[in-house]
């Protein structure tokens, strides 16, 4: 009995590949496509071997290698932008406040202050701090006198809100003012900050 080989020259349709005997004893050997052998018509799937593998494409390879750089960019100048902008939300609303203030409407600082445009239709939620109060505490009669600049010189977030250091009028102890990041109402802060 003759013994039957396992690799067999190309097949009789042209193909340049050698191609593994289906009746081969050793089914550990792979082959480079898929074929259907001419005495059976079964068709055999191999896996993939080393000289399968897609040639290199350099334009893919320069495409990817540049996505990476670009993702190992952006990821410090976010994150550094974000730590920079993090407390601007509660920064822009004191801004607006003391805008309200040095323009002389205290009827929208007071709205800003309150976190509450329609502050005039529920006098009653304010008796702690009214209107009065407050035109007593930010008015001409302040202990600021007429407020006609300030300058945010720090601001820090602290436990729920931001902690906000500005200087009014030009004085150099600065102002800490609270403002709590959900409902941005503003408030005398609790705390100072050293810096």
């Amino acid at each position: 009995m003759r013994q039957v080989p396992c690799l067999e020259y190309p097949w009789e349709n042209g193909s340049d590949r050698f191609a593994l005997n289906p009746t081969c004893q050793f089914p550990g050997l792979y082959i480079r496509k898929n074929f259907v052998s001419p005495k059976r018509s079964t068709s055999y799937n191999w896996a993939m071997t080393l000289l399968d593998a897609k040639p290199y494409d350099a334009r893919k390879a320069r495409m990817r290698r540049n996505i990476l750089i670009g993702i190992l960019v952006a990821i410090p100048i976010i994150a550094s932008f974000s730590w920079y902008f993090w407390n601007w939300p509660e920064e822009h609303r004191i801004n607006r406040f003391f805008h309200a203030v040095e323009t002389k409407n205290y009827v929208e600082a007071f709205a800003l202050w309150n976190s509450d445009p329609d502050w005039q239709q529920h006098l009653d939620l304010y008796k702690t701090y009214n209107y009065g109060q407050f035109e007593s505490d930010w008015g001409p009669s302040s202990d600021y006198g007429v407020i006609t600049s300030h300058k945010i010189l720090v601001s820090h977030q602290y436990g729920s809100g931001v902690v906000i250091g500005v200087s009014v009028n030009g004085r150099k102890t600065p102002l800490f003012l609270w403002v709590e990041r959900k409902t941005k109402t503003i408030g005398f802060s609790p705390v100072e900050l050293h810096f």
